[in-house]
């Protein structure tokens, strides 16, 4: 008889930016389609917006399809597991670490990984912005495949 291995859970990610607009689901896109299977990974913020339109423009513009993303709050039902419990919390804008890790539920599971927001671009015309949209979506990238590829590598980034 063989033994069957007990599946091991997996371990969940939620990124977080302050209206889940931006680069909190950049890095559940790229986290989804670079490690598919190796966490339950959400993004959400403490308000809901829509998925930046531009970004969504640029991106697909480039290869890259965002459009199924859907923005969440931390209230959400729907998309957030309802237990509102994660492994690891990786805030994606410095600022709303800043303001929310000292009294989030989630303690000793926290990353700051600033990743940029909308208020740091400078463009004055869609040319512009779209090389600020693909800089960011590369940076995101980048930490992704830098620090998602081993859960214990994630969990040693831990600072709240």
């Amino acid at each position: 008889m063989a033994l069957l291995k007990k599946a091991e859970k997996k371990c969940s990610v939620l990124f977080v930016d302050s209206l889940n607009d931006l680069s909190s689901q950049l890095a559940e896109y790229y986290t989804r389609k670079f490690y598919p299977g190796l966490y339950d990974v959400y993004s959400a913020g403490p308000k809901h917006e829509i998925v930046d339109c531009d970004l969504l423009s640029v991106m697909y513009c480039n290869g890259e399809d965002l459009r199924d993303q859907v923005s969440k709050d931390f209230a959400d039902e729907r998309f957030l597991p309802k237990d509102n419990q994660f492994d690891i919390v990786v805030y994606t804008e410095k600022g709303v670490f800043d303001s929310l890790a000292h009294k989030s539920p989630w303690q000793g599971r926290q990353i700051c990984a600033h990743m940029g927001c909308r208020d740091e671009f400078t463009a004055t015309d869609d040319a512009e912005l779209a090389e600020q949209l693909l800089a960011m979506a590369d940076r995101v990238s980048a930490w992704v495949k830098e620090n998602m590829d081993d859960p214990e590598k994630l969990r040693s980034l831990v600072s709240a």
